[in-house]
């Protein structure tokens, strides 16, 4: 059995509501009906942190506000998918590679800290809105329409090769089980930056979360895994380990 009592909890929400991503109560406070949508040239928008955040052109309302209302449920403060802790954070003066940015909702509520922002993302429908939503910090903020691989070549390239400056600090990557080939791609990131952190879903893959640990441990760096648990139900195989390590997050030792 993995987490003890936290099982027994899963397992009767899930006999109450059946199958869902985040089997734990607190997603029940979170209400689409209650999000606020607004128009801007064809674009939705929300505001978020008291900012705007757009979403793709050809999107209607409904879409967004569903949208954005999983975006809080996987950001919400007891979520296994929530990125930052009080101990685990984005720093003043940090250069962030958001990988795998989709709407940008993590690069968003650290923009004003960071000295510099990359923005990955391979998906061109939120390209525009990607453009719109950082256009107020347009001046340090790099949008990059390419994979980050294992290797480099056509449109992926490896981290080692696109941080040749090797001013990287900070990356957080959702990039749908292709981060160990991340980390395959950033040898030596890893070995010689003494100050990078990285948070890295774990989940999408069923041996990702080991793997990923193992990766992290043999270059030097400690690592956790977020609390709580996720159910992958959009896993074609559906296969065990069924309850799932939402992140890890990692620094040196």
């Amino acid at each position: 059995e993995k987490g003890g009592g936290g099982v027994k909890e899963i397992v009767c929400f899930l006999q109450k509501y059946g199958l869902t991503v985040f089997p734990y109560e607190f997603t029940r406070n979170h209400h689409a009906e209650d999000i606020e949508v607004y128009l801007d040239g064809g674009m939705c928008y929300v505001i978020h942190l008291g900012q705007r955040m757009y979403f793709p052109r050809g999107w209607g309302q409904e879409q967004a506000r569903g949208y954005y209302n999983g975006l809080l449920i996987e950001q919400d403060k007891d979520s296994p998918h929530l990125y930052e802790t009080p101990d685990f954070h984005v720093e003043n003066g940090d250069v962030l590679a958001d990988i795998g940015a989709a709407e940008g909702i993590f690069a968003l509520s650290v923009i004003e800290k960071v000295k510099k922002c990359y923005l990955f993302e391979c998906e061109k429908s939120w390209i525009e809105a990607l453009q719109k939503t950082f256009a107020p910090w347009q001046e340090k903020t790099v949008i990059v329409n390419k994979y980050i691989a294992d290797r480099t070549e056509g449109n992926r390239i490896t981290l080692d090769d696109f941080d040749g400056n090797n001013e990287i600090t900070f990356i957080k990557a959702d990039i749908e089980g292709a981060e160990v080939a991340l980390l395959k791609g950033a040898s030596r990131a890893l070995t010689t930056k003494e100050n990078l952190r990285l948070i890295l879903c774990a989940y999408h893959r069923q041996n990702d979360a080991a793997d990923l640990k193992a990766i992290l441990g043999q270059n030097g760096f400690k690592t956790e895994y977020s609390t709580g648990w996720m159910l992958f139900i959009y896993d074609e195989k559906f296969a065990p380990p069924y309850l799932r390590h939402g992140l890890i997050r990692a620094q040196k030792a």
